[in-house]
Order: C-alpha cells, then structure tokens, then sequence
C-alpha cells in the first residue's frame, strides 16, 4: 500500500500521524513546553522528504529543480490543511484554551497600569474573539514556511543525487 502512494496520499499520512501525535501527547498530559512534541515537526520533515525522494526515483523525474519543490509542495501542502483543520477543530473542543490566554492577557494589561478597568475588559473581549483566528494565521505561515524551506532543502539534496 505504501508503495502506491503519491507526494498527496504521503501528505494526507503525515497529516494524520502529525494529528495523532499531538492528541497522543495532550491527553497523555504532557507538559506544552516538552522537546518531545518537537517530534511532530521531524515527522513533517520526513514525510516532505519521502515525498520528493519518491519522486526522484520514479521515471517521471525531469531531474529539474521545479519538478520535485512540486512534490514537496504537494504533500506540505495538504499537511497544512489538515494542521488548520485540526487547530481549528481542536480549539473549539476547547474554549478553556482561549479563557487562559485572556487571564494572562489581562493580567499584563493590569502590570502595564495605563489602561482603565473597562478598557482592559475591552481588549480582552476583543482578544477573545480574534484568538482562533490569530492562532490559526499563525499556523498557516508556520506549516508553510518550514515546509516550503524542507522541500527546498530536500529537493537540492535530491535533484543533486541524479
């Protein structure tokens, strides 16, 4: 079955394993800030590599630099709209995620002291309803960015090895 997989179906696997990993390590309780989440990124960077090192040995290989950044391209790009669905769907499951960010965004707002009780219960309204959104344009360049500078690194490497 792997074997048949294309840079797309390689980027709806890694999606998915990234997805479990990160359910894994919430429920698991583990603390935010662990190294071990970190291992979702190298399964990003392993799937985007698979995908153009399929690529550059299938006989459809141009042996140009644009053909295989297409492959990577193909596969971040689809982890990435997963990511997004996730994150989103994820943080509506959640709303006590966005009532802690308010709590600490309040409470910097109350350590500044120039603004007024009823401008500080503004901003945090107005924090609360654009959270998801931030959160969510954050990742988008987050998973484009490392993924398109993988693919790159990845389609050099490749492209290289002819």
């Amino acid at each position: 079955m792997l074997q048949k997989l294309n840079a797309t179906g390689i980027g709806l696997l890694t999606g998915i394993l990234m997805i479990g990993l990160s359910l894994g390590f919430f429920y698991s309780g583990m603390e935010s800030g662990s190294i071990i989440q970190y291992s979702i990124y190298i399964v990003y960077a392993m799937g985007i590599t698979w995908a153009v090192y399929r690529f550059s040995r299938t006989e459809k290989n141009d042996h140009k630099f644009g053909s295989y950044f297409q492959q990577g391209f193909k596969c971040f790009i689809v982890v990435t709209l997963l990511m997004i669905m996730y994150t989103f769907v994820f943080n509506k499951m959640h709303p006590e995620f966005t009532e802690q960010i308010a709590a600490v965004y309040k409470e910097q707002l109350i350590k500044k002291g120039n603004a007024m009780p009823p401008e500080i219960e503004s901003n945090v309204g107005e924090m609360k309803k654009s959270y998801l959104t931030i959160l969510i344009a954050a990742s988008v360049f987050q998973y484009l960015i490392i993924g398109a500078v993988i693919t790159l690194v990845s389609s050099f490497l490749f492209m290289k090895r002819k």
